[in-house]
């Protein structure tokens, strides 16, 4: 999954979506065209993935939402949306998800799930400092809102993705933009903040986004995205789910800066997971080629490229964006 952003070329992108068989696009940077600029951009991106495009955008609310403009609600922060009931919430995704689906927009890369303690609070750089979390403090609170969300989200035919798995709220520091403060040393095996992604897992959610951060309890060696421990142990072992695994951006971040381009894609194949996102579109190919490369050396990692792919595909075909003979 590649990033688009408002100044770069949809056709251009379409072009290189078809060329490289490219499974989704993200849309980034902020939108303000409305819904129907947005159908027509996601048609054209479409009709290069031959009908069978994942199309993300981040539409959580507040001051994390991507599309705006006529045909989009006006989305409250995450913390706000707690406030109105969890039965409002789940009717107000729906609404909210629908203008994504009129927009074209097949997945959506929401909700947070990470639960940010009163000790921390806006310090915490990627959650709590933009009220993403719903209830500060508690994560029982937070999986009820989780859950709502997702519910509301795949009664509208839109692809949710529970993040950021296993949580940013015990750091300080945003991955996206530091290194320093991204090592959660609480976060363990039976951690009671992992219940907002059982929740979602539970309600249906079938993406799970994992975190750069790291978590020393859970894995002293890799970041969680890395790492086989939190993707094939924590989450698909211990908390049994079987579905579709995406990283966090690991185009433009500063946590995987020190990474090869195109280890960022095999490693975290190679830990359990599935859908690789990158910002940056020009690194698709020098991953590709990792991908190939290491896939014709390895018949294990060959083995875990055909299941990251089957999960991909059966993702899309219970969402009707292909079918199977």
């Amino acid at each position: 999954m590649v990033g688009l952003q408002p100044t770069g070329s949809s056709t251009r992108l379409a072009a290189q979506v078809k060329a490289q068989h490219l499974g989704g696009v993200i849309y980034l940077g902020g939108w303000s065209g409305g819904t129907a600029s947005m159908a027509r951009i996601s048609a054209r991106l479409q009709k290069g993935g031959g009908g069978s495009l994942l199309i993300a955008a981040d539409q959580e609310g507040g001051q994390v939402q991507q599309l705006k403009g006529p045909g989009f609600s006006q989305m409250p922060s995450a913390r706000a949306q707690s406030d109105k009931g969890t039965k409002a919430e789940e009717a107000n995704v729906r609404e909210w998800s629908q203008e994504l689906a009129k927009a074209g927009v097949t997945i959506n890369l929401a909700p947070v799930a990470d639960t940010v303690p009163t000790s921390i609070g806006a310090a915490n750089q990627p959650i709590g400092r933009y009220r993403r979390d719903f209830v500060p403090g508690s994560a029982k609170g937070n999986a009820t809102y989780v859950a709502a969300f997702v519910r509301g989200s795949l009664a509208a035919d839109v692809i949710p993705t529970v993040k950021h798995f296993p949580g940013l709220g015990r750091v300080t520091g945003n991955t996206d933009l530091t290194t320093v403060g991204t090592t959660d040393s609480t976060t363990d095996v039976g951690d009671p903040y992992l219940q907002p992604f059982e929740a979602g897992i539970e309600a249906g959610a079938p993406v799970v986004m994992v975190s750069s951060a790291r978590y020393p309890k859970l894995d002293a060696e890799n970041r969680a995205m890395f790492s086989s421990k939190v993707i094939d142990g924590l989450l698909r072992d211990d908390l049994g789910y079987d579905g579709v695994v995406i990283t966090d951006d690991v185009g433009a971040a500063k946590a995987v800066q020190g990474v090869p381009v195109g280890d960022r894609a095999t490693r975290f194949i190679a830990a359990g997971g599935d859908i690789v996102l990158t910002a940056d579109a020009d690194q698709a190919a020098t991953m590709l080629k990792a991908i190939a490369r290491k896939r014709a050396a390895s018949a294990t990692f060959a083995t875990q490229v055909d299941t990251a792919a089957a999960r991909v595909l059966d993702l899309k075909a219970d969402s009707g964006l292909l079918t199977c003979d």
